[in-house]
């Protein structure tokens, strides 16, 4: 809590406080008290507990040792792609997807007045966003590490001719004033959430359309993506996500993370995924869960 500011850090206490009533309504996001992620959480799950942590890593370990039951993270964005190191983070915590949810992300500009303003607190990425609307008002843009931690530290500063970027209910919980809404340059902003839990959902009590989010291997030799992938198009498998990375130094292999329409169980993505495991190795699946959007 030390490396919030102070108003964060007093709402980061009692959120805390409140979690550990209850775990199993608890859900971990990574931010401070007012990011999108807090507010995802919400969406998501109306009647759950937020829980705010620092890092992605503190959100995840929060579901493994019990004090949350799950956690909720980003893991893209319509505009700036992958989160990044979410691919090493969701294999490595042995957490299960059991749940995505889209959200449109929109910027608003408070303070402690209604400005003018000569500078702008926020994180980089959303000063990056409302970088024409801040030019055209003559507002320096200044980078802070999270959207809602800005707002708290304006909070703090206490100067009128500061302002922060930040998410709506970030001007709700520091007593700012909400100057404008939506004030990014584009507003086809979208990021996809993920939930996890210590345990996967069970198949049968998932009704209507699925998606399965894994990850495989392959060596880096002529056609062996060609052959891993030939399964998902004979079968007639939808393939909505395919994403290559690097895990070590050595080059000589690569991974991909994958999700696809469909649940293990069904003759097509059996039939599918039994020919990848042929041509590639590592295959692991990380949670099959409700399709909240229509892909394709």
């Amino acid at each position: 809590m030390a490396s919030y500011p102070a108003p964060a850090a007093r709402l980061v206490a009692e959120m805390t406080e409140a979690a550990a009533a209850d775990p199993a309504r608890t859900v971990a996001f990574q931010g401070a008290p007012g990011a999108n992620s807090h507010r995802a959480a919400l969406e998501a799950l109306p009647y759950c507990l937020p829980l705010p942590c620092f890092s992605f890593e503190d959100a995840l370990e929060a579901v493994k040792d019990g004090r949350a039951g799950q956690a909720i993270i980003p893991i893209e964005n319509s505009q700036h792609g992958r989160v990044a190191d979410i691919h090493f983070l969701l294999p490595e915590s042995g957490l299960s997807i059991v749940g995505e949810h889209f959200m449109p992300i929109h910027a608003c500009l408070m303070g402690l007045g209604t400005g003018p303003f000569t500078s702008a607190y926020s994180h980089p990425q959303a000063l990056g966003q409302s970088r024409h609307y801040l030019r055209t008002r003559g507002i320096v843009p200044m980078s802070h590490a999270d959207t809602a931690g800005a707002a708290a530290y304006v909070a703090e500063l206490g100067d009128p001719a500061i302002a922060a970027i930040a998410p709506r209910i970030a001007a709700e919980l520091y007593d700012l004033t909400l100057v404008e809404e939506n004030i990014e340059d584009a507003h086809d902003n979208m990021t996809r959430f993920v939930m996890l839990a210590r345990e996967p959902l069970e198949l049968g009590t998932i009704t209507g359309p699925a998606i399965t989010t894994f990850i495989f291997e392959v060596r880096n030799i002529p056609a062996a993506l060609y052959k891993a992938l030939g399964g998902f198009a004979t079968n007639g498998v939808n393939m909505t996500k395919l994403e290559s990375y690097q895990r070590g130094a050595s080059f000589s292999a690569t991974a991909f993370f994958a999700d696809i329409v469909g649940a293990p169980g069904e003759p097509p993505v059996d039939r599918a995924l039994e020919e990848l495991t042929f041509f590639a190795k590592d295959l692991r699946i990380l949670g099959t869960y409700p399709l909240e959007r229509a892909r394709g």
